[in-house]
């Protein structure tokens, strides 16, 4: 067994010799090293240099103008419309299990709003976030009830 272990190599191209830079005419890559003449690129700890960096110019970012604002937390509203809360069958609750159950909404954190696009012919009654003047007149129409929010 050990003698098999001591015979144990990688396989060929697996890997390859170090190239061994500065050393001189004879290695390939003596004198500057593959590193060209002189500059920042060619010194010695490594081409540092900031990703964004303008060569001392005022970066683009200070340039131009702040603008605008972005809620940190923003809470998705998801709308829907009067015409498909009509798959409900007549005297549901409509809440937010509800329309879970029924694929309508999906996500966390959210709110829902009912639009009034649509027909209903259904006495539904809703319990959601928000209620839209028009969708509230087609569901009351309907002889439903808009509850306040849950």
């Amino acid at each position: 067994m050990s003698d098999v272990l001591s015979r144990l190599a990688h396989p060929p191209g697996a890997r390859h010799n170090v190239r061994r830079v500065g050393r001189g005419p004879g290695g390939g890559k003596g004198k500057t090293s593959g590193k060209g003449q002189k500059g920042q690129k060619a010194r010695k700890p490594g081409n540092f240099h900031k990703t964004h960096f303008q060569g001392g110019q005022t970066p683009i970012q200070r340039r131009l103008a702040k603008r605008g604002f972005r809620v940190p937390f923003p809470v998705e509203t998801v709308v829907l419309n009067v015409g498909q809360l009509e798959r409900f069958t007549d005297g549901t609750t409509v809440d937010e299990a509800a329309l879970r159950a029924a694929r309508l909404v999906q996500g966390r954190d959210i709110r829902i709003k009912i639009l009034g696009d649509g027909e209903l012919t259904k006495k539904l009654t809703i319990r959601v976030d928000k209620v839209s003047g028009p969708a509230k007149q087609k569901i009351e129409a309907a002889g439903g009830t808009v509850e306040a929010p849950c």
